[in-house]
């Protein structure tokens, strides 16, 4: 898979995008630059996403959103952000609306709306480590988690990746023991992240399948999250993905939430 994975990302192999030598880097410098390529490109960005949760009987579901995000902080690569997931299909899920102010520093704040009960609900700081719309993927995974929680170590270097290995800095405040990040040294894409237990077990792993050059951005259009314990997993493609489109503060509020701005969802 890494093998695979290392000849679709090969295409982006551009000297502006890495801006010098990797090899020279430390590893902050990698945390950072894998951290920007993954949620910070551009000042804002949309994308349409179709969702498929396969269980561990190989039934499926499919789910189909629009996501919009604006980076908020000074630092356009570090900084607060806002997330707005708009669901569209199946029907018992359309309306569904998914809002999240990412503070750096501080719990992120996240709401939830449901429109058969005409409810925005308040997603706790502890959910973050949940199912994200009873995926495999986590609320979390969804607008980021901040580098900062976790201590990170370069275990291995090849030609193409950076391997790092990654642990809580408070053990007891997340599900995971650590995980293992393959940073592709020229996109900083994170083509595989495998997450372990308290045994040392890999449990979860999350893989990029597809990588596009999109408005000079390497960007994953085909992702897959698999539970190794439970079985199942889900896979995520990416369509009409835009950068720097102007998207307005006040569209990430909960007046949006019950009211979506449907000229950006369309």
């Amino acid at each position: 898979m890494l093998k695979k994975l290392a000849h679709a990302a090969a295409g982006f192999a551009f000297a502006a995008l890495v801006g010098g030598s990797a090899a020279a880097l430390e590893v902050d410098e990698i945390v950072a630059k894998a951290n920007a390529t993954a949620y910070y490109q551009g000042d804002d960005g949309r994308a349409k996403v179709n969702m498929t949760i396969t269980d561990s009987q190989g039934r499926e579901r499919a789910r189909a959103f629009t996501i919009l995000r604006k980076d908020k902080g000074v630092d356009a690569t570090s900084g607060d952000q806002l997330f707005y997931v708009h669901f569209v299909k199946p029907a018992d899920v359309n309306k569904t609306s998914f809002l999240v102010w990412k503070h750096i520093g501080t719990d992120d704040d996240r709401w939830l709306y449901l429109p058969a009960l005409d409810l925005v609900k308040r997603i706790a700081a502890s959910d973050k480590r949940s199912s994200f719309v009873g995926s495999h993927f986590f609320y979390e995974d969804v607008s980021g988690r901040n580098p900062d929680l976790d201590s990170h170590v370069l275990t291995e270097e090849s030609d193409t990746y950076y391997v790092l290995t990654s642990t809580p800095r408070e053990a007891g405040s997340v599900e995971f023991a650590s995980y293992t990040s393959w940073i592709h040294k020229t996109t900083f894409l994170a083509v595989k992240i495998e997450y372990q237990d308290k045994q040392g077990e890999v449990y979860r792993t999350y893989e990029a399948l597809g990588v596009e050059m999109i408005d000079g951005h390497p960007t994953v259009t085909s992702s897959r999250m698999s539970d190794h314990k439970q079985g199942g997993a889900t896979s995520m493609t990416y369509e009409d993905v835009r950068y720097d489109t102007g998207l307005a503060d006040d569209i990430f509020s909960e007046r949006y939430l019950r009211n979506p701005p449907r000229k950006l969802l369309r």
